[in-house]
């Protein structure tokens, strides 16, 4: 144990002495990650900026002028509210004075009371956006809630109720508080936003490279002549490739921790408890650590390492997300599952979600599973000339 550790350290040294290392594995990630967020835009929410109603309403309707108050009122949206003449709403709407133009006639307010329906003439101006149809669904609720007494009018006279109580009832129909309230909340999903996504499949991807700097270390020692003289020393011959593996395992993880609070800081996103989040980044480096005892046993060059290690991470990255989201069903579904990157990110987002421990076990065992299946690949692989 002294050995693997001294010669761990010895190795962690000289790859932090190579500048590539640093530039491959947290440099770039983190430049391609600013890029990238970039060309997509903000994924964040959605601003939504202040918006001008052209009006027309009888300025003794009771009716008519709760409607224009409650479009002042909506949280979250800054509205004007102009009352005009009635043949001045659709000019301003027209020449984008104004993006949403409200014409309510004379007699709103009795035709609601009577329960004759209200009537509302809606016109979106030029330039009308996201604010002007969340207006256009609330003056439509408001009629619809306004309208329901119609409903209970005719249901009323239908049941024989005097003429003189129509009017009352129809009001308070109108008026009655919603029988279900909505509150603002976050869903658990269990998935990552579009920019949590992108920082956790690209801190995915490049995980696979840097845990690949240990693959050409030990093939480029053994074109060297480092390898050779390392295996003549009172030394088991797997404890060499072990503590080159060790060493990519803690630069992995750094690497990796590294980019996930970048992407934390810079693109203000969330994956929950930092625990679980550690526990998620053992798991994918270890998975990640593995793959470089297979190309370890079937590269013989450092550019056939090279090829190798870069194949593999581009396919695994991509399929996990690295650029944009993949689904898939079927089989091919099982398959991206067992994705170590893929499972990386599904962990993060149940995390993100709210999930504990026991919620995260399906991705730790399928990244631990992948591990174990890659360490024993390389076992069974044939040797072709680095010993391990």
């Amino acid at each position: 144990m002294r050995q693997l550790l001294t010669m761990t350290g010895n190795d962690l040294r000289q790859r932090l002495r190579d500048k590539s290392v640093l530039i491959f594995g947290i440099v770039v990630p983190v430049a391609l990650m600013l890029v990238l967020n970039l060309v997509f835009g903000d994924t964040g929410d959605v601003e939504l900026g202040p918006v001008t109603v052209a009006a027309s309403a009888p300025a003794d309707d009771a009716s008519a002028q709760v409607l224009l108050e409650t479009l002042t009122r909506i949280e979250g949206l800054d509205v004007t509210v102009e009352e005009v003449p009635a043949d001045e709403v659709r000019p301003m709407a027209e020449s984008g004075q104004a993006q949403l133009g409200l014409l309510l006639p004379e007699g709103f307010g009795e035709d609601v009371d009577q329960g004759r329906g209200a009537r509302i003439e809606i016109i979106e101006g030029d330039g009308a956006g996201m604010e002007t149809d969340v207006l256009v669904a609330v003056v439509r609720g408001v009629g619809e809630q306004l309208t329901a007494g119609t409903v209970a009018t005719r249901a009323a006279a239908a049941a024989g109720v005097p003429p003189e109580d129509l009017a009352t009832i129809a009001r308070e129909v109108g008026e009655a508080p919603a029988s279900v309230m909505t509150v603002e909340g976050t869903t658990a999903t269990e998935q990552l936003g579009a920019s949590a996504s992108l920082v956790a499949g690209q801190a995915g991807l490049f995980l696979l490279f840097t845990v690949g700097f240990g693959v050409l270390a030990i093939i480029n020692e053994r074109d060297q002549g480092t390898f050779a003289r390392l295996r003549s020393m009172p030394i088991p011959p797997g404890l060499i490739v072990a503590a080159k593996a060790l060493a990519g395992y803690v630069l992995g993880v750094v690497a990796t921790l590294v980019l996930l609070t970048a992407g934390v800081l810079l693109f203000d996103v969330e994956f929950g408890s930092p625990l679980l989040v550690l526990v998620l980044v053992l798991c994918v480096v270890a998975a990640a650590t593995s793959l470089t005892f297979v190309v370890v046993r079937v590269a013989r060059t450092s550019e056939q390492a090279g090829v190798a290690q870069s194949i593999i991470a581009v396919v695994l990255g991509l399929a996990g997300g690295a650029f944009f989201p993949v689904t898939a069903t079927g089989p091919l579904s099982v398959a991206l599952d067992l994705n170590p990157v893929s499972a990386f990110t599904r962990g993060l987002g149940i995390s993100a979600g709210g999930g504990g421990l026991s919620e995260i076990a399906g991705p730790v065992l399928a990244m631990l599973g992948f591990a174990l299946v890659a360490a024993v690949a390389s076992r069974l692989l044939p040797d072709r000339g680095v010993a391990a």
